[in-house]
């Protein structure tokens, strides 16, 4: 066959394929061109999850009957004035989208400009229609200022693309995600999404005299929720001509799915996978694999500085330097998650609250009247004991609850040390894992691994970062044997390991040798901890920097190095334990990232008894 010129219908039909792949790429589009406009208030509206219908109305500048026109041309744009791709400073610039939409949809333009031919008052409204590629309208209507862009019918004639479209839930959740993250990226701007009727997403227009940030924190808090913006630290960081601003979830406050991270470039939201590997970088040691953080980062590149005409959906961007944005965004993260402290989410506090009930106790339901009672009360409940003879009568409860010493558990509210210590004072330990201790504003829950398990992370990083992990030397070597694969590992990576006091060395194609320890984890199980290491390094992200795989690394020492569930600690160990927990990073999460404890207020308490 000869190589012919395609007719202009087809090839916008192709194009749409790349720019229009689902109701949400079409309302992405016409939500920017409104944004571009200048527009203060965007109204939306959805019918079938964008499917049957949707609608964008905006107040911008408008446009007139010659601009309509040329508005559905393939590649016209008043969004590049000096054709310098290098200095985009909108979010649309390459003019695919309107003629797109319309090959594949019925498409109606109505608009009129706020500035009329003279200069003064509103010019006149003009409306085109175009039904998959075909002009069928094109005259005067009575419009208000703006544009209001209708998309009815999206491939109702290209059966081959609709059939692969989602169920009308999963297009109206993509359409919402779009505009939730457009609305993040402009709070200067009030947004409304409505479908079928049902308003959806509501955010008002910050204030234009608001102080910079203070609309950007209203704008998160109302679309993300103040859970989010409770439970989140500020980024601020400018290196040479960057900056990196937003917030960041603490790691207690983490989703099972990647949805909830909102990245921005120059304003634009993008799903560009340097940015994401950079925040999970950032969260390495933080997280457990199947978590993922919640963040909101704001990064603002010079416009030479960045390539957004990657990709013609405009969600990928391109960076002169790779490895500058990627480093500013890790230590940018690490830098605010780090002066969170030993802080965990607030939200761990309700869940555990909502799993406490009241139920009778068992050795309660099956007492009688008979065993001797007065006024309801059994005559066995007194002063020398809780519960029934036989069941710990001379104890402070049943046999797994382990005071901390009689007159420490029974000592009277010492309100200095409360108030001076946030962690408050050990006062029991349960089940030989979880420390009680007593706040000045109520009661905290100490996992007492999973916080000795952070605690020893940290000194490993510390000490691997300062001078040098302190070692011990074994008496004698020890070999574990491995499998050819695990044993090369394991001897490639050994000058990590060294530099965080564990010293190995090849000892024939399947063992190593061990010859010290880390001294910070004790009298540690060596043949285990290499075990548990090579099995790390099998399941590296081939992407991780050297930094990266030290702190997995260190990671995984710290569990063979901790306080073991089970151990019963005496009062020093606790208080030492929780003094240690106020001063150490992260200390509100483990390595895996789960709470190391949680905070029941006292109203918290009074509440769960009916006193509130």
């Amino acid at each position: 066959m000869p190589i012919r010129r395609l007719p202009d219908q087809l090839v916008n039909q192709i194009a749409a394929g790349e720019v229009v792949e689902r109701p949400a790429s079409a309302l992405k589009e016409l939500v920017e061109n409104a944004i571009d406009a200048g527009a203060r208030r965007i109204a939306i509206e959805l019918a079938a999850g964008g499917v049957d219908h949707l609608s964008v109305i905006d107040d911008g500048c408008g446009m007139d009957a010659a601009e309509l026109r040329l508005a559905i041309e393939r590649h016209a744009t008043s969004k590049l004035p000096d054709g310098d791709l290098s200095a985009i400073a909108t979010l649309g610039f390459r003019g695919e989208a309107l003629p797109s939409i319309a090959s594949v949809a019925r498409l109606t333009l109505t608009s009129r400009p706020q500035v009329g031919p003279a200069g003064l008052g509103a010019g006149d409204g003009w409306a085109l229609v175009i039904d998959h590629g075909r002009l069928v309208a094109d005259g005067p209507v009575a419009a208000p200022p703006g544009t209001r862009v209708a998309v009815d019918g999206l491939f109702a004639q290209v059966p081959a693309r609709r059939k692969f479209l989602k169920s009308e839930r999963a297009e109206l959740a993509a359409c919402v995600d779009v505009v939730r993250r457009l609305a993040m990226a402009t709070p200067a701007v009030a947004f409304e999404l409505r479908h079928g009727g049902r308003r959806l997403l509501a955010a008002e227009a910050c204030a234009a005299d608001a102080p910079p940030g203070v609309g950007l924190l209203a704008r998160l808090a109302a679309l993300l929720g103040s859970d989010f913006t409770d439970n989140a630290v500020a980024i601020d960081l400018d290196r040479e001509e960057l900056r990196l601003g937003g917030l960041a979830g603490v790691p207690t406050f983490s989703r099972g799915v990647a949805d909830h991270q909102f990245l921005f470039v120059n304003g634009r939201p993008v799903r560009d996978r340097l940015l994401v590997g950079a925040v999970r970088g950032a969260y390495q040691d933080l997280l457990a694999r199947d978590r993922h953080p919640v963040v909101a980062l704001f990064l603002d590149v010079p416009s030479d500085f960045v390539d957004v005409n990657v990709h013609p959906a405009k969600t990928e961007v391109r960076f002169r330097d790779a490895g500058l944005v990627r480093g500013m965004i890790v230590s940018g993260l690490r830098r605010a998650l780090d002066a969170a402290g030993h802080r965990a989410s607030t939200t761990v506090a309700a869940a555990a609250l909502s799993a406490f009930t009241a139920p009778a106790p068992a050795w309660q339901a099956h007492a009688t009247p008979a065993a001797g009672v007065a006024d309801g009360v059994p005559t066995w409940f007194g002063p020398t004991g809780f519960g029934p003879p036989g069941l710990a009568p001379t104890g402070f409860g049943p046999p797994w609850f382990a005071p901390a010493g009689r007159s420490e558990a029974a000592a009277p509210l010492a309100h200095g040390p409360l108030a001076a210590n946030p962690m408050g004072v050990a006062r029991a330990q349960v089940a030989g894992t979880y420390i009680v201790a007593e706040t000045a504003d109520g009661m905290i829950l100490v996992d007492q691994h999973a916080a000795h398990e952070r605690l020893t992370l940290e000194r490993l990083k510390a000490a691997a970062a300062g001078q040098g992990t302190a070692t011990q030397l074994l008496l004698l070597p020890e070999v574990v044997d491995l499998d050819e694969n695990a044993a090369a590992h394991v001897v490639e990576h050994a000058a990590a390991f060294a530099a965080l006091g564990l010293e190995v060395e090849g000892f024939g194609p399947k063992a190593v040798l061990v010859r010290a320890t880390p001294a910070v984890l004790g009298a540690c199980d060596a043949a285990a901890l290499v075990r548990d290491l090579a099995d790390d390094l099998a399941a590296f992200d081939a992407g991780l920097g050297l930094q990266e795989r030290l702190d997995a690394v260190a990671a995984t020492m710290a569990c063979h190095g901790s306080v073991r569930a089970g151990r019963v600690l005496s009062v020093a160990e606790m208080n030492a334990l929780l003094r240690e927990m106020e001063v150490t990073p992260h200390s509100g999460q483990c390595n895996h990232g789960r709470p190391t404890w949680v905070k029941l207020a006292t109203s918290d308490l009074e509440k769960l008894f009916g006193r509130r």
